[in-house]
């Protein structure tokens, strides 16, 4: 059963996301990759949202460019943590959708890392951060990459 549910906003985007996927599956965490605009199918993304706990995902992993509300959107209707990944995916490089996903207000919370590929991975090692708070096989396949990270592993 997926624990993590990631979710872009455009098939287009599965391309900038594909560390999310290759770093999840590295460390052994079952996810599901959805499409779901915030702007074109709102009542889809509203559902989602509402319906992912009960459906056994633990953490969402949003992605999105330009005005990326597609976190936020989720987070609004969802009571489990969402990260937010920005996507460079406009003239302006992601400091759009940086701003957006960023500027959450109180009580809608959105973990946001950094634009692009960097973000891209750090969202699934957070989302292992979370996950292992409770899933030992997580933080134990978590602690090993970062000991590897140190030359220790």
């Amino acid at each position: 059963m997926p624990l993590v549910g990631v979710v872009i906003g455009s098939k287009s985007d599965e391309p900038l996301i594909q560390e999310t996927l290759d770093t999840l599956r590295s460390l052994g965490i079952d996810y599901e990759l959805s499409t779901i605009s915030a702007h074109r199918t709102p009542e889809k993304a509203r559902e989602y949202g509402k319906g992912a706990q009960e459906r056994g995902i633990e953490v969402i992993i949003a992605a999105a460019g330009g005005a990326a509300h597609l976190p936020g959107v989720l987070a609004s209707w969802a009571t489990i943590p969402v990260i937010g990944i920005p996507l460079p995916t406009s003239d302006l490089k992601g400091a759009d959708a940086l701003y957006s996903v960023v500027q959450m207000p109180p009580g809608i919370p959105v973990a946001t890392v950094a634009v692009g590929s960097w973000g891209a991975r750090n969202a699934a090692y957070l989302a292992a951060e979370i996950l292992g708070l409770k899933h030992q096989r997580i933080r134990e396949a978590y602690e090993a990459y970062r000991a590897k990270l140190r030359g220790q592993g």
